[in-house]
């Protein structure tokens, strides 16, 4: 069958989400398509962007958005969010690289069941302050002990950078109300947002289906998030206000890029989320690529789809 067209690629042939382009920040511009490459065009100019090795594309305020780029974005697995001023809400996105629901299933499997959910808030924790033994630790108790040590990097990067800091405070009806390293690190945790948002689509989770946070559909965005503020966003929005530049935000998304880059947080954050909601055997299995549909059995397992169950019981059937 002729389909019209052109044919989307498989997804072996695209590049792996740990191996692409963290993410890419456009706003006032026309967002359209030539080739294979993304075209943002505007007063500047006109820039090409290769699909298929962005793992997500930021559309800001003043954008228009071609029907073929939409279609080049949604066949490259690349995760198009639409963002408000500056970078900082979060409106919608797109489909990811995956065709298989088993990390979905794996992830349903825990989050509804208490014990399993713990222990993944616990490992959770681990990775991120691995010099604490919190294996017999309560939710509540774990919540205690995050608080305290996040307000204790706070203090540091402070201390290290000269920038007084004395709380977390923004408004998210109001960004310029916030003092310039709340602005900071609302656009610098607004990029890493983005950007893990996209490696759990890409991967096949359900970003509402967290373990830490919950009631929210980012939820899990939030949980594998905080896995790398410390690192990346926390340090990035200090050294920018220190930096004292006319554009906080701007200035602290293309930091914030530069640092996930160092730190390798894509190809950390697939690991990280793979082997937070898999056992070891299944973590060792990769079928980011596979494209199988099954059918369940009724019980705990599944029968191969694609296959007429019906043979041989045609003359069990009434006729209607």
């Amino acid at each position: 069958m002729n389909i019209p067209g052109a044919r989307p690629p498989t997804p072996q042939e695209l590049v792996r989400v740990a191996e692409r382009i963290t993410f890419l920040y456009v706003e006032h511009a026309l967002v359209s398509r030539k080739d294979s490459a993304i075209t943002l065009t505007s007063d500047h100019g006109v820039v090409h962007v290769p699909a298929a090795q962005l793992t997500c594309l930021l559309i800001g305020p003043g954008c228009r958005v071609t029907h073929h780029a939409v279609m080049l974005i949604a066949d490259s697995g690349t995760s198009a969010v639409w963002v408000g001023e500056r970078g900082v809400r979060f409106y919608a996105a797109g489909r990811g690289l995956t065709r298989s629901s088993r990390m979905v299933e794996a992830q349903a499997r825990l989050v509804t069941n208490t014990r399993r959910r713990l222990a993944v808030a616990r490992r959770m924790y681990e990775m991120r302050f691995p010099d604490e033994d919190v294996s017999q630790l309560t939710m509540q108790q774990l919540r205690g002990r995050e608080g305290a040590r996040v307000r204790r990097i706070y203090r540091q990067e402070s201390v290290r950078t000269g920038v007084p800091w004395n709380r977390r405070d923004y408004r998210p009806d109001d960004f310029d109300a916030s003092d310039d390293v709340n602005k900071a690190l609302s656009a610098a945790n607004s990029a890493l947002y983005g950007v893990v948002h996209a490696v759990l689509v890409a991967l096949g989770c359900a970003p509402g289906l967290g373990f830490v946070h919950t009631g929210g559909d980012l939820a899990l965005v939030h949980d594998v998030a905080d896995l790398y503020k410390a690192e990346t966003s926390i340090p990035v929005a200090f050294d920018v206000v220190a930096a004292q530049p006319s554009d906080v935000a701007a200035h602290a998304r293309r930091s914030m890029r530069d640092a996930m880059v160092e730190a390798k947080v894509l190809e950390r954050c697939v690991a990280d989320v793979r082997r937070l909601i898999l056992s070891d055997a299944e973590a060792a299995i990769d079928d980011e690529w596979r494209n199988v549909v099954a059918l369940w059995d009724g019980g705990s397992g599944t029968v191969s789809g694609g296959t007429n169950y019906g043979q041989g019981i045609e003359d069990e059937l009434v006729d209607w």
